[in-house]
């Protein structure tokens, strides 16, 4: 067990694309974590969605042996986080488990919104700091500027900022001496009895279900007996170890040491993220403070394509929530696609990463709805109702208002674009707070409404800026609005999957492009489609996909007009009775792919 004195628990918090990988693969080959050959890029992002998207999901552990310029050992436990909007709740719960950060941020970019709500999240969870200027190797950095930006913006001292490029490798040492000089070392008693939170679980097809835990006081071993408070289950430990980044058995964990554990654990919910892990015979007095629940955000519904995989997909979420805890589901049946499941998500990007995780680990084919937002009903009878989907909406007779949740977004760009910024979010309904400069950068803070976010804000704000904004949002409340509910018909049938909430303001415009898009999605069947949006009864836009003709007259050589005639219209009252009894198929992609509006 190691002394704890010599133990430092530290993650890296960074904005989208400022390092933090890279940094951490710098840091696991200086101590030597793994081998020249066993060495790759990002070698922390271990899902191929990860190494694809070049973005972390998954917070991801390592445990490094160090030896200080002082000729002392150290043991570094690093957390590596996700820097994007969506994927806080996995910054949160590995900041929980550290005592200290590396805030890294990038040398040419400066300070951007991820990087201020991470840093935010880190001095919550009171955590000493540690400024990394990354990227100093680049032509266009500017050490300088943003020091002083660091200072302005965060109101954190820059001057002895560590200078590094982890592409290079160089200033990696520099990190780790203020890593073990500059950060706090864990505290805890060996005596005490066990009290270890349970930071993150997932599911092992050999091993069953692995968790990951952060021990405060006490030791866990091997053989010994644990309960987890909040279930109450008890278990019996069959494998403590260390992730090197590989996983390593070890006789125990003590206190201030991070590792896993498998107990024998066979449902998700006796692993809950956020739990404390006791021992049974001598149980400590009260659980550890947890995690908040995350809230979600997005809604969609998640349907198999062969109604025979709906058991395949309910296993696969189970499995997938016990990895991500931030998402939620429950089933739901739809009259269009059958059985499924409503899914809540933390936002756009994360309801397409657990989508794509369902279809890659678990070879699932699915169909998802729209994404739509949690909306406050008030009843005319006074009662009150949250919906989750556009589809459930009641009769508008008995709806006295409709409550629709608002942010607070925070957007950072060069004040060359803050001009389109502004108009971005006034088309979207927005209202603005504040308006500050850091340097040559712009800060606006506004109130949006969330509907107009989850589509595709994100996209035509990097469009605007040409990539350069920054993006980070926080819950405000509950306003009442306009709202009206717009249905899609495909050929006289509504298709609940595309039904829609918007304001009432902009239903016809949204109505049009979904209807525009959709025509060139539906492949052309045998007969005329009729595409239209409905507000209840009445139809705000039409688009027709006109049909596929075959040439009934090409064995008609001259002769009397009238028998082409008679052969056209044969056909006519083909595509008539075709028209009545034919069933539209629409593909898979074009859901998702038609409510990405895009700049029209």
């Amino acid at each position: 067990m190691t002394d704890i004195a010599k133990i430092r628990n530290f993650s890296i918090v960074a904005h989208i694309d400022h390092g933090k990988s890279t940094l951490a693969d710098r840091l696991i080959q200086f101590c030597g974590g793994l081998s020249e050959r066993e060495m790759s890029e990002q070698v922390l992002d271990n899902m191929d969605i990860e190494r694809e998207r070049g973005i972390t999901i998954k917070a991801q552990t390592v445990r490094l042996s160090y030896t200080a310029k002082s000729g002392e050992y150290y043991v570094l436990n690093l957390m590596d986080t996700p820097g994007h909007v969506d994927f806080g709740y996995e910054v949160s719960r590995s900041l929980s488990a550290c005592e200290g950060s590396l805030l890294v941020v990038d040398a040419s970019q400066g300070v951007e919104a991820q990087t201020l709500a991470n840093v935010y999240q880190a001095l919550d969870a009171d955590h000493e700091m540690v400024t990394v200027l990354n990227k100093i190797d680049l032509p266009a950095a500017e050490p300088d500027r943003v020091k002083a930006q660091i200072e302005d913006v965060i109101g954190l001292p820059a001057d002895n900022a560590l200078a590094v490029s982890a592409k290079t490798g160089l200033g990696i040492e520099d990190v780790l001496e203020a890593v073990v000089t500059e950060l706090p070392a864990p505290t805890g008693a060996v005596a005490s009895p066990l009290q270890a939170l349970l930071v993150d679980s997932w599911y092992d097809a050999y091993l069953g279900v692995m968790t990951l835990i952060r021990v405060r006081d006490g030791t866990i071993k091997k053989g010994m007996k644990i309960r987890m408070m909040a279930s109450g289950a008890v278990h019996t430990v069959e494998r403590v170890g260390i992730f090197g980044p590989k996983p390593v058995a070890v006789d125990q964990l003590g206190p201030g040491e991070i590792g896993f554990i498998n107990a024998g654990v066979k449902t998700v919910s006796d692993a809950k993220v956020g739990d404390t892990i006791t021992d049974d015979r001598r149980p400590c007095a009260e659980p550890l403070e947890g995690f908040k629940p995350s809230v979600p955000v997005v809604f969609c519904g998640l349907f198999p394509i062969d109604a025979a995989d709906f058991s395949g997909l309910r296993e696969a979420l189970e499995k997938l929530s016990l990895n991500d805890s931030s998402f939620s589901f429950e089933a739901e049946t739809s009259a269009a696609l059958g059985f499924g499941f409503r899914c809540g998500f933390l936002g756009l990007l994360h309801m397409e990463v657990i989508r794509e995780r369902l279809t890659r680990e678990f070879n699932l084919e699915l169909i998802s709805t729209a994404p739509s937002v949690v909306y406050q009903l008030t009843m005319t009878d006074g009662s009150k109702m949250d919906m989750h989907n556009p589809a459930d909406m009641p009769e508008v007779t008995r709806i006295q208002s409709i409550e629709e949740p608002w942010i607070k977004a925070t957007i950072m760009t060069p004040d060359e674009y803050l001009g389109q910024v502004l108009s971005l979010c006034v088309e979207r309904r927005g209202e603005q707070i504040d308006l500050t400069y850091a340097g040559s950068r712009a800060m606006v803070v506004y109130r949006l409404p969330l509907n107009e976010v989850v589509f595709d804000f994100y996209d035509r704000l990097k469009s605007v800026t040409r990539g350069y904004a920054s993006f980070d949002y926080q819950m405000d409340s509950y306003i009442s609005g306009d709202l009206v509910k717009v249905s899609i018909l495909v050929n006289g049938d509504p298709v609940d999957a595309l039904a829609m909430i918007v304001h009432r303001e902009q239903s016809e415009y949204r109505g049009r492009a979904i209807c525009a898009r959709l025509k060139d999605l539906i492949p052309r069947q045998m007969f005329k489609v009729a595409l239209q949006a409905a507000i209840g009864g009445k139809v705000i836009a039409r688009e027709t996909i006109s049909a596929l003709r075959k040439d009934v007259t090409a064995k008609c050589y001259g002769g009397d007009v009238s028998r082409k005639r008679k052969l056209l219209e044969k056909q006519k009252e083909g595509k008539k009775r075709m028209r009545q009894f034919g069933r539209v198929d629409i593909p898979q992609n074009a859901f998702l792919e038609a409510l990405k509006m895009g700049d029209n």
